[in-house]
């Protein structure tokens, strides 16, 4: 497994996922994290165009410790629903590992820390995303977190 992306070799702007466009640097010698990771990072980010889930085979699924999508439509409305649940959203930190299993098909792991804003509570997460892909294209997409507890809430406990 080689390590492709670490926070400390995006820039900035990219690595908060304030992207010009998703996708306008691909070039097919990249690697395959290079063309997804934008796109994941607007998706996580409540910032989702359409032109974002074309990383998406028609088949595919998602799937995290609360809900299981299965084809685009609804993948689309499980990310478009976290503008409508979170004030804020997004993956702040990272780390990516992109392997191939056969021919044409990879395994991306992409270890990170998410952040969310619900009812004016900061909400961290630990989050390993694994997507798994076939010609180019997400098959399937878990996002396997766990939540942090603040100190200060453990101590009202």
């Amino acid at each position: 497994m080689e390590n492709i992306h670490s926070k400390e070799g995006r820039k900035d702007e990219e690595r908060e996922g304030y992207l010009k466009e998703a996708g306008d640097n691909y070039n097919p010698s990249n690697t395959a994290s290079d063309y997804i990771l934008p796109h994941l990072l607007n998706l996580y980010a409540s910032r989702a165009k359409a032109q974002d889930f074309e990383i998406y085979a028609p088949n595919a699924t998602f799937e995290d410790p609360l809900m299981r999508a299965e084809g685009v439509k609804q993948i689309k409305s499980s990310f478009y629903s976290l503008g409508k649940v979170f004030s804020e959203s997004r993956i702040v930190e990272y780390n990516v590992t992109e392997k191939e299993i056969s021919p044409g098909n990879k395994e991306i792991l992409i270890d990170n820390k998410q952040y969310y804003k619900f009812l004016g509570k900061d909400i961290h997460m630990i989050s390993l995303i694994k997507l798994y892909t076939e010609g180019g294209k997400v098959v399937r997409h878990e996002d396997w977190y766990v939540y942090i507890l603040h100190q200060e809430y453990l101590l009202n406990l």
